[in-house]
């Protein structure tokens, strides 16, 4: 009976998540606010549709943890380096002022006790990972500037949840030695970043590769997910943060090898447990609660507001980016994150703070969660309207005109080659003979060894896939060859790919009249058959040997020709 009954809500908030996604999406509006919106509906303080929290509950630190996952595969060392300075330094600096500035507010406005406002001013100076992740994605501003920023800052943050945590005894009056609890936390966080490393370096690529050369994609999803969920359990295990794990493992995996096809395959598993976390969120607030403190609640989310995105807005300033930058990093930070409600929690348990003041939190918090999509748009709108004229001309445009320029001389001769078997390989040396720029789509971890062993360009992953193609910067291409010997796979790559770029010329192999005529319908003009251009072969080749001159085998290979589309024009007829 409880299996149906977990069933039935699993099934109630897919359909809620639906429906509430569609609203949003026609409204114009993030998808995200449908979900948090449709999770208030459907919650227990309100229709009371569904019933088994914890299972929901759940489900939802699964989407956490992939989310967190996903960000690791998609964020380079390289970018961190970049901005470790305003990584590290903005971390500090934006949770030590915003925890001060909350701690006075707490005090001086709200009257707080001082052990309730200081687990006030701790919890506002954390914001939501899944939140501010989900809404780059959607946003397409990951790699951005103030994208990369709160990226840095989000995950200081929640490096930072374990020293809140380890300290939460002290606000309490505990007598737990803190200097030892400290030392332990941050032996234990070493040891696994360690082991994390070393596994990244020898045991994981081992795996993988094994894994890989199965060709079997459920066993490696299936693989990806057991690392994922594996690593999320190892840090909570050692009382660190679990989403730390899950991005840590990521960043381990993260490269061409493996990386690109990982992020494919576990991104529409992602999308669905996230959507669950965002629902679980909405079912959180009571909306009576809400009424009957509704002024309460709109000051503390107006101190919220002011303080998160005055002091991320100061700090962005402090490191030389433009205005236009601070304020998209301090509106997408303002909001208070999911481990809010666990320090909330720890406070609750420990007796520091009031379950009023833990049902205000959760007000607030899923208050801010729905205010950030809507003021992050209207901040965007409002500096395209002001910058609109001069885009082109202004020192914060993402990338200098020269770079831009070369992109658009070589985008006629860049070539993708999907699939790097024999008809593949042949093509790619024939491309570098000819001094043009290309690089290999491949599944087979074998034939990416071989790539890498000559040095050749290579991405590894299934070229079917549409992030996987993104990855070859196929909108900078000019040319895609598929040379699949799977049907399916072949249109399905060459419908992927002019999703990306309308205006790419595709060479695609075919085995088949009814694929032919379907590719020729999407826009491919280059087929080649290998059975039929064979065969040609093979008529020129005994007509050779039969004692036959030159002028008659090419006679006799055109005639072939012709009644080779005649018999493909009759078949259609036919069909």
């Amino acid at each position: 009976m409880h299996q149906s009954d977990a069933l039935i809500d699993l099934a109630v908030l897919l359909a809620a998540a639906l429906v509430g996604g569609m609203i949003a999406h026609r409204l114009r509006q993030p998808i995200l606010l449908g979900y948090l919106a449709i999770g208030i509906a459907v919650g227990p303080h309100s229709l009371g549709l569904v019933d088994d929290l914890e299972l929901i509950e759940t489900t939802a630190t699964i989407g956490v943890a992939l989310l967190m996952f996903t960000l690791g595969l998609e964020i380079s060392v390289s970018q961190f380096r970049e901005l470790g300075k305003i990584g590290i330094w903005s971390g500090i600096i934006q949770i030590t002022f915003t925890f001060a500035l909350g701690f006075l507010a707490g005090i001086a406005l709200l009257k707080w006790p001082v052990s309730q406002s200081i687990v006030f001013g701790l919890i506002i100076s954390l914001s939501s990972t899944a939140v501010c992740l989900k809404l780059l994605l959607e946003r397409g501003e990951l790699n951005s500037v103030h994208g990369r920023i709160m990226v840095a800052i989000l995950i200081f943050q929640d490096v930072s949840v374990v020293l809140m945590m380890v300290i939460m005894p002290v606000i309490a009056g505990s007598d737990q030695n803190l200097l030892l609890t400290l030392g332990i936390a941050f032996g234990k966080a070493a040891l696994f970043i360690g082991i994390a490393v070393v596994s990244g370096l020898w045991l994981l690529p081992w795996l993988l590769g094994r894994i890989g050369g199965m060709r079997s994609r459920e066993l490696f999803l299936l693989t990806i997910l057991v690392l994922c969920l594996g690593a999320a359990v190892g840090t909570q295990i050692l009382g660190l943060s679990m989403v730390f794990g899950a991005f840590l493992i990521g960043l381990v995996l993260r490269g061409p090898q493996f990386g690109y096809q990982a992020t494919a395959e576990i991104t529409p598993l992602r999308d669905i447990f996230a959507t669950l976390f965002f629902i679980t969120m909405g079912m959180l607030l009571d909306p009576r609660f809400l009424l009957e403190n509704w002024s309460l609640v709109l000051v503390t989310v107006l101190i919220i507001l002011i303080v998160k995105i005055l002091v991320v807005f100061c700090i962005v300033r402090l490191f030389g980016h433009s205005n236009r930058i601070a304020t998209l990093t301090g509106t997408g930070l303002f909001q208070i994150g999911e481990f809010g409600f666990i320090i909330a929690q720890g406070g609750v348990s420990s007796g520091i703070v009031t379950g009023e003041f833990y049902s205000l939190i959760l007000s607030t918090a899923i208050l801010s969660m729905l205010l950030t999509p809507l003021l992050l748009n209207v901040v965007s709108r409002l500096y395209s309207r002001s910058t609109a004229p001069s885009v082109p001309k202004t020192a914060s445009s993402p990338e200098p005109s020269p770079s831009v320029t070369v992109e658009k001389e070589s985008v006629n001769t860049r070539v993708v080659i999907a699939g790097y078997g024999r008809i593949g390989e042949n093509v790619a040396q024939g491309i570098e003979d000819a001094g043009l720029p290309f690089t290999v789509i491949e599944l087979d971890p074998e034939r990416i060894n071989v790539l890498k062993k000559n040095k050749k360009p290579r991405i590894y992953g299934d070229a079917s896939n549409v992030h996987v193609l993104a990855q070859s910067a196929l909108n900078n291409a000019g040319i895609l060859v598929v040379t699949f010997p799977d049907p399916l796979a072949v249109v399905n790559t060459v419908k992927n790919a002019l999703e990306i770029n309308p205006e790419l010329r595709i060479v695609a192999r075919v085995h088949r009249t009814r694929e032919a005529d379907l590719l020729k319908s999407m826009g491919v003009d280059e087929l080649i058959s290998p059975e039929y251009e064979a065969s040609l072969e093979f008529i020129e080749r005994i007509l050779s040997v039969s004692g036959w001159n030159r002028r008659e085998i090419l006679r006799a290979v055109i005639e072939a020709e012709k009644d080779e589309k005649v018999e493909e024009f009759s078949s259609n007829d036919i069909a």
